[in-house]
Protein backbone atom coordinates (compact mmCIF):
# COMPACT_ATOMS: atom_id res chain seq x y z
CA UNK A 1 0.00 0.00 0.00
CA UNK A 2 3.07 2.78 0.78
CA UNK A 3 4.39 1.94 -2.47
CA UNK A 4 1.35 2.73 -4.35
CA UNK A 5 0.86 5.94 -2.68
CA UNK A 6 4.14 6.65 -3.23
CA UNK A 7 3.88 5.64 -6.84
CA UNK A 8 0.30 8.13 -6.89
CA UNK A 9 2.54 11.32 -5.56
CA UNK A 10 5.04 10.82 -7.56
CA UNK A 11 2.96 10.83 -10.36
CA UNK A 12 1.42 13.66 -9.63
CA UNK A 13 4.35 15.83 -9.38
CA UNK A 14 5.19 14.66 -12.68
CA UNK A 15 1.86 15.46 -14.35
CA UNK A 16 1.62 18.73 -12.24
CA UNK A 17 5.53 19.78 -13.86
CA UNK A 18 4.39 18.76 -17.48
CA UNK A 19 0.97 21.07 -17.33
CA UNK A 20 3.34 23.82 -15.38
CA UNK A 21 5.89 23.55 -18.94
CA UNK A 22 3.16 23.83 -21.09
CA UNK A 23 1.91 26.68 -19.75
CA UNK A 24 4.92 28.39 -20.03
CA UNK A 25 5.15 27.33 -23.83
CA UNK A 26 0.82 28.90 -24.18
CA UNK A 27 2.31 32.25 -22.67
CA UNK A 28 5.47 32.42 -24.72
CA UNK A 29 3.87 31.71 -27.98
CA UNK A 30 1.36 34.10 -26.89
CA UNK A 31 3.84 36.88 -26.08
CA UNK A 32 4.80 36.44 -29.54
CA UNK A 33 1.47 36.74 -31.03
CA UNK A 34 0.74 39.89 -29.26
CA UNK A 35 4.40 41.69 -30.88
CA UNK A 36 3.27 41.61 -34.04
CA UNK A 37 0.15 42.44 -36.29
CA UNK A 38 -0.35 40.14 -38.81
CA UNK A 39 -1.02 41.10 -42.20
CA UNK A 40 -2.30 38.72 -45.23
CA UNK A 41 -2.03 35.20 -44.41
CA UNK A 42 -1.40 34.03 -40.99
CA UNK A 43 1.92 33.56 -40.36
CA UNK A 44 4.49 32.44 -37.46
CA UNK A 45 7.60 34.53 -36.46
CA UNK A 46 9.75 31.63 -35.36
CA UNK A 47 12.75 30.37 -38.28
CA UNK A 48 12.83 34.01 -40.06
CA UNK A 49 16.05 34.69 -41.62
CA UNK A 50 17.59 38.26 -40.38
CA UNK A 51 17.99 40.23 -43.29
CA UNK A 52 22.03 40.05 -43.24
CA UNK A 53 21.60 36.52 -44.17
CA UNK A 54 19.41 37.04 -46.51
CA UNK A 55 21.25 39.51 -48.64
CA UNK A 56 24.08 36.92 -49.09
CA UNK A 57 21.17 34.36 -50.66
CA UNK A 58 20.38 37.37 -53.11
CA UNK A 59 23.97 37.72 -53.81
CA UNK A 60 24.23 33.94 -54.76
CA UNK A 61 20.87 34.59 -57.07
CA UNK A 62 20.66 35.33 -61.12
CA UNK A 63 18.07 36.51 -62.64
CA UNK A 64 14.96 34.30 -63.00
CA UNK A 65 16.12 32.35 -59.59
CA UNK A 66 13.77 32.17 -56.95
CA UNK A 67 13.29 30.46 -53.45
CA UNK A 68 10.64 30.12 -50.36
CA UNK A 69 11.80 32.23 -47.43
CA UNK A 70 10.73 34.15 -44.11
CA UNK A 71 13.27 36.82 -43.62
CA UNK A 72 13.17 39.67 -40.88
CA UNK A 73 13.87 43.28 -41.74
CA UNK A 74 13.76 46.97 -41.31
CA UNK A 75 11.34 48.83 -43.84
CA UNK A 76 13.10 51.71 -45.69
CA UNK A 77 9.83 52.73 -47.81
CA UNK A 78 6.59 52.10 -48.30
CA UNK A 79 4.25 53.31 -51.57
CA UNK A 80 2.31 56.01 -50.63
CA UNK A 81 0.15 55.85 -53.20
CA UNK A 82 -2.06 52.88 -51.04
CA UNK A 83 0.84 50.76 -49.10
CA UNK A 84 1.01 48.25 -52.35
CA UNK A 85 4.70 47.78 -52.33
CA UNK A 86 7.98 48.33 -49.37
CA UNK A 87 11.28 48.15 -49.51
CA UNK A 88 13.17 46.24 -46.59
CA UNK A 89 16.90 47.02 -45.94
CA UNK A 90 18.82 43.56 -46.60
CA UNK A 91 22.05 45.93 -44.57
CA UNK A 92 24.34 45.69 -46.90
CA UNK A 93 23.58 49.16 -48.30
CA UNK A 94 20.67 47.00 -50.61
CA UNK A 95 17.27 46.76 -50.30
CA UNK A 96 14.86 44.09 -51.55
CA UNK A 97 11.88 45.35 -53.19
CA UNK A 98 8.71 43.30 -51.53
CA UNK A 99 5.05 43.50 -53.44
CA UNK A 100 1.98 41.28 -52.01
CA UNK A 101 1.01 38.13 -53.63
CA UNK A 102 -1.92 38.85 -56.16
CA UNK A 103 -2.21 42.71 -54.68
CA UNK A 104 -4.42 40.50 -51.68
CA UNK A 105 -3.43 42.69 -48.98
CA UNK A 106 -1.58 46.33 -48.22
CA UNK A 107 0.64 48.30 -45.93
CA UNK A 108 0.00 51.13 -43.44
CA UNK A 109 1.81 53.83 -45.31
CA UNK A 110 3.60 54.90 -41.81
CA UNK A 111 5.54 52.03 -40.66
CA UNK A 112 9.16 53.29 -42.20
CA UNK A 113 12.13 52.42 -39.65
CA UNK A 114 9.58 49.64 -38.14
CA UNK A 115 10.84 46.05 -38.34
CA UNK A 116 8.58 43.06 -40.49
CA UNK A 117 8.78 39.34 -41.09
CA UNK A 118 7.65 38.30 -44.69
CA UNK A 119 6.86 35.16 -46.08
CA UNK A 120 6.80 33.87 -49.83
CA UNK A 121 9.25 34.05 -52.41
CA UNK A 122 12.61 35.36 -52.74
CA UNK A 123 13.45 36.36 -56.64
CA UNK A 124 16.25 38.13 -58.75
CA UNK A 125 14.90 40.24 -61.76
CA UNK A 126 15.64 42.71 -64.31
CA UNK A 127 13.23 45.83 -63.39
CA UNK A 128 12.00 47.78 -66.77
CA UNK A 129 12.97 51.42 -66.62
CA UNK A 130 8.97 51.83 -67.03
CA UNK A 131 8.68 49.78 -63.74
CA UNK A 132 11.39 52.24 -62.04
CA UNK A 133 9.68 54.92 -63.02
CA UNK A 134 6.15 53.91 -61.89
CA UNK A 135 8.19 52.95 -57.79
CA UNK A 136 10.04 56.30 -57.85
CA UNK A 137 7.01 58.09 -58.75
CA UNK A 138 4.38 56.40 -56.10
CA UNK A 139 7.75 56.48 -53.61
CA UNK A 140 6.95 60.63 -54.23
CA UNK A 141 10.63 61.27 -55.54
CA UNK A 142 11.23 64.68 -57.20
CA UNK A 143 10.60 64.40 -61.43
CA UNK A 144 14.43 64.96 -61.91
CA UNK A 145 15.31 61.78 -60.30
CA UNK A 146 12.36 59.78 -62.17
CA UNK A 147 13.32 61.29 -65.17
CA UNK A 148 17.31 60.30 -64.65
CA UNK A 149 15.84 56.61 -64.76
CA UNK A 150 17.20 55.37 -68.22
CA UNK A 151 18.36 51.82 -67.69
CA UNK A 152 16.96 48.56 -66.79
CA UNK A 153 18.33 47.10 -63.26
CA UNK A 154 18.90 43.95 -61.57
CA UNK A 155 16.40 43.80 -58.57
CA UNK A 156 16.06 41.92 -55.28
CA UNK A 157 12.12 40.85 -54.97
CA UNK A 158 9.77 39.76 -52.85
CA UNK A 159 6.29 38.67 -52.79
CA UNK A 160 4.75 37.96 -49.71
CA UNK A 161 1.71 36.11 -48.78
CA UNK A 162 2.07 37.16 -45.22
CA UNK A 163 3.57 39.96 -43.19
CA UNK A 164 4.33 40.50 -39.58
CA UNK A 165 4.41 43.80 -38.91
CA UNK A 166 6.29 44.46 -35.41
CA UNK A 167 4.25 46.80 -32.83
Amino acid sequence: MKKILILIVALALVIGCKNDNTKGEEQSSAETAQSYTSIGKMIEAEEAFEAEKMAVYFKGMMVGDTMQAKMRAKVDEVCQAKGCWMKLNLGNGEQVMVKFKDYGFFMPKDIAGKEVIINGFAFVEEMSVDEQKHYAKDAGEPEETVEAITRPKKTYSFEADGVLLKD
